[in-house]
């Protein structure tokens, strides 16, 4: 090749009429997750829960040090997937089938694989919606991780022909007898309640039973930015404001996973002994947020259920919503098929807590 040839080495990534159903997309780049993104993430979000703060509390329970957060463990792996499913997305629309099949600790070095499992086009032809199943491997190749999602992306050419038209099904819930996987069997006794933050274990929960999380938080601009770069996620929409003010919003639009991530420490005001999360049946960005927007969460518990084999722990399904600029004691939510306008998040899930 000639030294004056002119080849694009960048990347402009995938548009819609890229992707085939069944294409295998390994992703880059593998990352080492360390205690400096630990605590970089708990600068941003502020969880408490004692089992992902405390080396001494995990150790004493069964756990061989303090395991890396389940959320950090889930942006780490999506951020890998965004340079090649979503940078060119208009909006990520939802997750289902996620669970934890291995703990995940302070030095292991985590690296993903997506799998193309549907394709539609829109009725405007502009876009597409694009299913992937994503699977997040540690360094010895174990999965710690596995999800689907669906996110709508441009197409490069309006013209072009759709790549496939397949909708798959998807679980709405995962079965119990899937969960604590990433959950050692513990030593009940010595979980310490005071330390832990809260009275409350499995048992004192009911189906049924409504929490507001009380607190709010306000989002800033440097810091959803600073958390969606900590996963290496490189979607235009949440860095590039020049390129922003020529879109719908006008504005940055802040990663979805930012608004789950502050719920999730939000609900350690009522939910402290729910240690780990273990399972994500769904979940759906019901409105973008901003910076400015200030955040509040309530959960309701709407199943219980006993792990086959273990008298350690139990399952709690919970569904938390997150508003913006809305306090919780109301608990907003939907009416039919419309939400409340504040809401953001609508996310179901199961979560392991002490018995």
């Amino acid at each position: 090749m000639s030294k004056n040839s002119s080849v694009s080495k960048n990347s402009p990534g995938n548009f819609f009429e890229d992707f085939r159903i069944g294409q295998v997309i390994r992703h880059a780049t593998p990352r080492t997750v360390t205690t400096g993104d630990v605590a970089l993430y708990t600068g941003l979000f502020g969880a408490r829960f004692a089992v992902q703060s405390s080396d001494a509390f995990a150790k004493a329970i069964g756990y061989p040090r303090s395991p890396i957060d389940d959320l950090l463990v889930f942006h780490v792996v999506f951020g890998k997937t965004v340079p090649d499913v979503s940078l060119n997305a208009v909006a990520n629309l939802g997750y289902a089938g996620c669970y934890f099949r291995t703990p995940v600790y302070p030095g292991d070095t985590l690296s993903a694989q997506s799998e193309v499992i549907g394709l539609k086009e829109n009725s405007s032809r502009k876009t597409g919606i694009v299913y992937v199943r994503t699977t997040g491997y540690n360094q010895d190749l174990k999965p710690v991780l596995e999800y689907v999602r669906w996110v709508m992306v441009r197409k490069r050419d309006e013209a072009a022909p759709a790549p496939g038209d397949h909708v798959p099904r998807l679980p709405t819930v995962l079965d119990p007898k899937v969960l604590g996987e990433a959950c050692p069997p513990l030593n009940v006794a010595a979980y310490d309640l005071a330390l832990a933050g809260s009275p409350y274990r499995f048992a004192d929960y009911a189906v049924g039973e409504k929490i507001d999380h009380v607190d709010g938080i306000t989002v800033e601009e440097a810091e959803h930015m600073t958390a969606t770069r900590l996963y290496q996620n490189t979607a235009r929409i949440h860095f590039d404001l020049f390129a922003a003010k020529q879109g719908r919003f006008g504005r940055r639009l802040i990663y979805g996973g930012h608004v789950i991530s502050l719920a999730r420490a939000l609900s350690f005001n009522g939910l402290a002994n729910a240690f780990h999360v273990a399972a994500i049946n769904g979940g759906r960005h019901v409105a973008p947020l901003f910076a400015g927007g200030t955040i509040y969460a309530w959960s309701e518990v709407i199943a219980k259920s006993e792990l086959p084999g273990r008298a350690d722990v139990g399952a709690l399904r919970l569904r938390t919503v997150a508003t913006s600029d809305k306090p919780c004691g109301d608990f907003p939510d939907k009416a039919g098929n419309d939400y409340d306008p504040a809401v953001l998040l609508d996310l179901d899930y199961w979560v392991l807590m002490p018995r």
